[in-house]
């Protein structure tokens, strides 16, 4: 069995899905968003150890080049995220399936399912594939968090062991996704339809971003084609809020309770029968 590099694993999470769910963020990401909220899992530690003298605790050390963790004494201050400057983690580790299922297996009388996040967790399709596989053994479902870089079509196996995936469009013109993440979204969009045509995408997901993105077309566009494929896929709007994100790299505020009304309006005469405003 292969093994993933995990940035965190929740226990319980209400937020990642429906019900109660054990979230498992990967790490690595293949997108540079601007307004990133989880930059710390983009890129695999470089091992340079600036982070080292940060730790009160000393939990951090450097063994033959590699930045070491002890997660025993750690207290979870995250002043080595705050000090690196590569967006990664010494905190990421290796787990096999095995290892991942010991924790899931601890709590499963307890939730739903699981959820697989990131960064972006589809970069470590083999190893998402093996665990949903096991977890789906437990009769427990298996969602999967995506920025929809990586297709999801042309592997069965893949779609056979996930139950449903919630799917970032970031912005829908090309040029605007491109200079919001690093990436254009020809891929996202394939996936978008792709997984309304299988009944396996939950939820589409965008971040309304104001004085960035032209948030109006973008609404307009993704919820016609929402309410084109299957008007009862929920669209979820979320306003940008500058807490925990990489604020220095971007200029905008939290979207005004009028525009995100406006944007639900929008999606509404569109078609969209399951609108949600977070």
């Amino acid at each position: 069995m292969s093994k993933g590099l995990i940035n965190k694993i929740l226990p319980f999470s209400s937020v990642d899905g429906p019900g109660n769910r054990t979230a498992i963020f990967m790490q690595g990401c293949n997108f540079n968003c601007l307004y990133c909220h989880n930059p710390e899992t983009i890129n695999n530690c470089h091992n340079c150890g600036l982070c080292i003298a940060t730790c009160p605790k000393g939990c951090l050390l450097k063994q033959e080049g590699f930045v070491a963790w002890n997660k025993d004494q750690c207290i979870d201050c995250d002043n080595c995220l705050k000090s690196c400057k590569s967006c990664s983690s010494p905190k990421a580790i290796w787990m096999s399936i095995e290892e991942v299922m010991y924790k899931i297996e601890n709590t499963k009388c307890f939730i739903s399912g699981i959820t697989i996040s990131g960064g972006e967790c589809m970069l470590q399709k083999e190893f998402v594939t093996e665990l949903c596989e096991e977890v789906k053994a437990l009769n427990l479902t298996t969602f999967i968090d995506s920025n929809g870089s990586v297709p999801f079509w042309g592997d069965d196996r893949l779609i056979n062991a996930i139950d449903m995936v919630m799917l970032d469009v970031k912005a829908y013109d090309s040029e605007a996704h491109k200079m919001l993440t690093g990436k254009d979204n020809q891929i996202v969009l394939k996936n978008l339809d792709y997984l309304a045509s299988i009944n396996k995408l939950y939820e589409v997901r965008t971040v309304i971003v104001p004085e960035v993105l032209d948030n109006i077309r973008t609404v307009d566009m993704v919820s016609k084609r929402i309410a084109k494929l299957n008007a009862n896929i929920r669209y979820k709007l979320i306003k940008y809020r500058p807490i925990g994100v990489r604020t220095q790299l971007i200029n905008s505020y939290v979207p005004t309770n009028e525009l995100m009304e406006e944007l639900y309006d929008i999606a509404k005469a569109n078609g969209c029968k399951n609108i949600v405003i977070i």
